[in-house]
């Protein structure tokens, strides 16, 4: 059961999600550092943390036996939401198997912050999925927490600070071999299921807490919202062991090209360009090449070595027609596999708690609706709550509070109130 929290907790919940709106803010108008390599993880803040173990990278460790969610390697890290900003929790860097959006089995890599309060019975855990990061390595979400760059780590401390244990995924290509597979829904849902069976498989977690009988939540916006509503999709016929009792999702890119046509020429353009770096990663048949210019070229070596911030302001209002001779989003085999990502098709096992910014200015607030409906159409059992006023960084923001105080109310196991009626 998860106890009421008390007014000067909530408070300081509500005091995190303000650093938090700080942080999230800069990242869109901050540049960010060229990729390099990887940095090795930083000393663990509790000495008792799982030794670190080696093995071999995505290319030879497929051995018959082996399950998604399987750890292939781990070692201690450290969490912090800003620099040099001390928490209770201890953490660890791991590689784990999942899956691609084509069935195959791969690598990805993750994070698991477990508080550090001595409790060692199931503890509730929360797989997060963070929002847009960037193409290049350094920009996956466990790069940063070492170093208090993870912008969401403000928002992650929030459930920590509740003494949950959280799983990030770093999502596929983000810290392991090959590109980022950025917006294939399928290929994150799983990266997101497989990061909470990880994390009860990581011995140094099971012992602080962390087990096949925790109650699990799942949660993310933007790219997150894409993930964890995908997550919860696939929950039933994925990874129907795991003891998920919602999810909270929030700025959903539920239609890949309703969101690639509102975003053509405006503020979100460079998003469109990276989103098409992604699907090609995962289906190189579709050959973005053959499709660029000289222009959308350089853009695409551009995008693949930094991060977020630096790319969405470089490819700013820029058109489709700028970076290509042909506008892939009109050919068939492209419509197909973004069709494939698109949501609302499957029911969500579990209850559902949906928000969005009315205003949001990146992934339109009709494609929110739309999701809520197709949801609702399905019997799913979905809390809608709308962000009035509330634009992109906002709604991040705003529902992160009232989120996670949804997902407390059902480790407690408390009705979940939809409200598709």
């Amino acid at each position: 059961m998860v106890h009421p929290r008390s007014t000067r907790t909530t408070r300081a919940l509500r005091g995190t999600a303000l650093t938090a709106a700080t942080a999230l803010a800069l990242s869109l108008g901050l540049p960010s550092a060229t990729a390099t390599a990887r940095p090795a993880p930083s000393t663990p803040e509790a000495p008792a943390a799982l030794s670190a173990t080696s093995a071999p990278h995505a290319s030879s460790v497929q051995a018959d036996s082996a399950r998604p969610g399987d750890i292939v390697a781990s070692s201690p890290t450290s969490f912090h939401p800003l620099p040099g900003q001390p928490t209770r929790t201890r953490a660890w860097h791991m590689e784990y198997r999942s899956t691609t959006a084509k069935g195959t089995p791969n690598v990805v890599s993750g994070t698991v912050i477990v508080p550090d309060d001595g409790r060692t019975g199931p503890r509730p855990l929360v797989t997060y999925a963070v929002g847009t990061v960037g193409l290049a390595d350094n920009c996956a979400p466990s790069a940063g927490f070492p170093k208090g760059t993870t912008v969401e780590a403000n928002l992650i401390q929030q459930l920590t600070a509740r003494g949950w244990a959280v799983a990030v995924t770093d999502y596929e290509g983000l810290g392991t071999p090959g590109d980022h597979t950025y917006t294939v829904g399928r290929a994150e849902g799983q990266a997101v299921l497989d990061a909470a069976r990880a994390a009860q498989r990581l011995p140094g977690a099971v012992r602080a807490g962390v087990t096949e009988d925790s109650p699990v939540g799942i949660m993310g916006y933007s790219q997150g919202g894409q993930a964890s509503s995908w997550a919860a999709e696939l929950h039933s016929t994925y990874a129907p062991e795991l003891k998920v009792k919602g999810t909270a999702t929030g700025g959903v890119p539920a239609d890949l090209l309703k969101v690639a046509d509102f975003n053509n020429g405006n503020v979100g353009a460079g998003l469109i360009l990276m989103a098409a770096v992604g699907q090609d990663a995962a289906f190189p048949e579709l050959d973005l090449a053959k499709y660029l210019n000289d222009k959308g070229r350089h853009y695409v070596d551009f995008m693949k070595k930094n991060c977020v911030a630096i790319d969405a302001i470089a490819g700013a209002f820029k058109k489709i027609s700028d970076v290509t001779v042909k506008n892939p989003l009109y050919e068939a085999d492209w419509q197909q596999r973004l069709r494939e990502s698109d949501l609302g098709a499957r029911k969500p096992d579990a209850p559902v708690f949906l928000y969005h910014g009315t205003l949001d200015e990146l992934i339109p607030y009709g494609v929110g609706k739309q999701l809520r409906a197709d949801w609702c159409a399905k019997g799913a059992e979905v809390r809608w709550a709308p962000i009035p006023l509330g634009e992109h960084v906002v709604g991040a923001v705003a529902g992160a509070v009232p989120a996670a105080d949804w997902l407390a109310g059902r480790f407690a196991g408390k009705p979940a109130h939809g409200n598709c009626g």
